[in-house]
């Protein structure tokens, strides 16, 4: 299926946010998502479906001064 992954059309076989995270390398690390605009925190990753289409936000906190 065809995401849009921060805004840029990816293309992913996961069925899942916590399986398209995996997919796209961000396993283990720590960030933020979003699903469609709606904020998800970490814990419920694996329970939300992705379809054809949705838009995934993926942002990873940064330090500086």
């Amino acid at each position: 299926m065809t995401l849009l992954l921060n805004g840029a059309p990816q293309e992913i076989a996961a069925g899942t946010l916590a399986e398209a995270l995996a997919e796209l390398g961000y396993a283990g690390r720590v960030v933020a998502t979003a699903v469609n605009g709606d904020f998800v925190p970490a814990r419920k990753r694996a329970e939300v479906t992705l379809k054809d289409g949705d838009r995934i936000e993926v942002v990873a906190p940064m330090q500086g001064g």
